[in-house]
C-alpha cells in the first residue's frame, strides 16, 4: 500500500452523478472501510444522487451539492458558491479524496476544489493532462469499454489499497422491506419503463404489452413504478396493462424502490438504476438498452440478466435526445416478451439482438 494511504482518518468520495452513478459506488466504498479500518468516510454527492445513501451503510457522513461542472450544459459560474465549496472541503480537514468519475468526465474542477481546500491526496483518472491536480491516478488509462465499478476499483488499486470483493451490493433497510411487503400484490413483475434520458427510454406502451405477455404466461401481476412526474404520461401504460397493472409510479422512496426489486421475480427496465439495483440484489433484469453507451460499461455482472438492442452504426452515442427514430430500441413486444419468459425459464432465449 503507498504509504501516504495507509494511515487515512478522515477521507471524502466524490461521486456527483445519478443515482446508478452512486449506488455504483458501493464495491469502492466496502473496499475503503475493509482497507482503512477506523477511517471517517464522508461521500459527496448529487442532490439525485442522495437518494441512494440510505443503501450504503459504509458511508459516515455526506455532503449534498449541485456542483457547477456536473450540471448538462454546464452551470452558471457564481464565485461566491464556488468559494463556498471550497470553505466547507477546508472545513472537514480531510486527509485524501478520491475522485470518481465515469470516462467521458473529468476530475479536474473537483480536483482543483480539493486543491484550494487543502486536501493533500487527490486520486482520479483523466485523459487530458493538468499537473498538480491529482496527486495519484493509474499508471495505464482505463479502456473506454471497461465496467463503470471497474473503473472505480482501479482507482484504489493504483495506490496500493486492497480490493476483495468487486461486486456490486446494497444494504436495504428493514423498513422499506416492510414497505415493499405491503404494496406487492403477490408474485410480481417489475416493470421500469421510463428513464430520465428519452435516447435510452423503449415505447412505455411495448414496455407494458411485453410486461403484459411475460405476466400472462408466468402468472404474475406487473408492478409499475417510477418517479412522480411519470404519472403524467400513464394512462396509456396502465390500460394496456389493465387488471394485471399495479400502478406505483411517484409512490415509492429509493430504498423502497430497491425493496421491490429485490421481491420481484424478474425486472424489465431500461438503461436506468434499476439496472444496477437489480444486481445488487441479485435479481434476474431484462434490459431494453439503447445503443448511447457500450454494455460492457453498465451491465448487470452478477445476476441472470439480458440485454436487448438492435445493431446500428451510431452506436455508442452518448446521446440524450436521439437524432434519428431511436432504431437501437426498435424491437417488438413480443420479442422482448420471448427474452423475459428465457430469464424466467418459460421458453427458449431471444436472438436476433445485439447482445443478449
Amino acid at each position: 500500500m503507498n504509504g501516504a494511504w495507509a494511515n487515512l482518518k478522515n477521507l471524502l468520495v466524490m461521486r456527483l452523478d445519478n443515482i446508478g452513478d452512486v449506488v455504483m459506488t458501493a464495491p469502492v466504498l466496502r473496499a475503503l472501510k475493509e482497507a482503512l479500518p477506523g477511517v471517517r468516510l464522508t461521500l459527496m454527492v448529487s442532490p439525485a444522487g442522495a437518494n441512494a445513501v440510505p443503501l450504503l451503510p459504509w458511508v459516515d457522513d455526506v455532503i449534498v451539492w449541485r456542483a457547477m461542472w456536473q450540471q448538462l450544459g454546464g452551470g452558471r459560474c457564481d464565485p461566491a458558491r464556488e468559494l463556498e465549496l471550497i470553505g466547507l472541503l477546508r472545513e472537514r480537514r480531510f486527509d485524501a479524496a478520491v475522485l470518481l468519475t465515469s470516462f467521458s468526465q473529468t476530475p479536474h474542477p473537483a480536483a482543483l476544489a480539493c486543491l484550494l481546500a487543502g486536501i493533500p491526496l487527490r486520486l482520479g483518472e483523466a485523459k487530458e493532462r493538468a499537473p498538480g491536480l491529482l496527486t495519484h491516478e493509474p499508471a495505464s488509462p482505463t479502456p473506454e469499454a471497461e465496467h463503470q465499478v471497474e473503473r472505480n476499483l482501479r482507482l484504489l488499486e493504483a495506490v496500493g489499497l486492497p480490493v476483495r470483493d468487486r461486486s456490486l451490493e446494497v444494504h436495504i433497510p428493514q423498513e422499506a422491506r416492510r414497505q415493499a411487503a405491503a404494496l406487492l400484490p403477490g408474485p410480481s413483475l417489475l416493470l421500469n419503463p421510463f428513464a430520465s434520458c428519452s435516447a435510452r427510454t423503449y415505447p412505455p406502451e411495448r414496455a407494458a404489452r411485453a410486461a403484459r405477455l411475460i405476466a400472462e404466461r408466468a402468472g404474475l401481476r406487473v408492478v409499475v413504478t417510477g418517479v412522480a412526474k411519470d404519472r403524467e404520461r400513464r394512462q396509456a401504460l396502465l390500460a394496456e396493462l389493465g387488471e394485471l397493472g399495479v400502478d406505483l409510479l411517484g409512490k415509492t422512496d429509493l430504498p423502497t424502490f430497491a425493496a421491490l426489486i429485490a421481491e420481484a421475480r424478474l425486472v424489465l427496465t431500461n438503461n436506468t438504476s434499476a439496472l444496477h439495483l437489480a444486481d445488487a440484489v441479485r435479481t434476474p433484469v431484462l434490459v431494453t438498452y439503447s445503443g448511447t453507451d457500450y454494455e460492457s460499461q453498465w451491465r448487470p455482472r452478477r445476476t441472470p440478466a439480458l440485454l436487448l438492442r438492435r445493431p446500428t452504426p451510431c452506436h455508442p452515442c452518448y446521446a440524450f435526445q436521439c437524432p434519428f427514430h431511436l432504431e437501437c430500441l426498435d424491437i417488438a413486444p413480443e420479442e422482448v416478451a420471448e427474452a423475459g419468459l428465457a430469464l424466467l425459464g418459460q421458453q427458449s432465449a431471444a436472438s436476433g439482438f445485439a447482445v443478449s
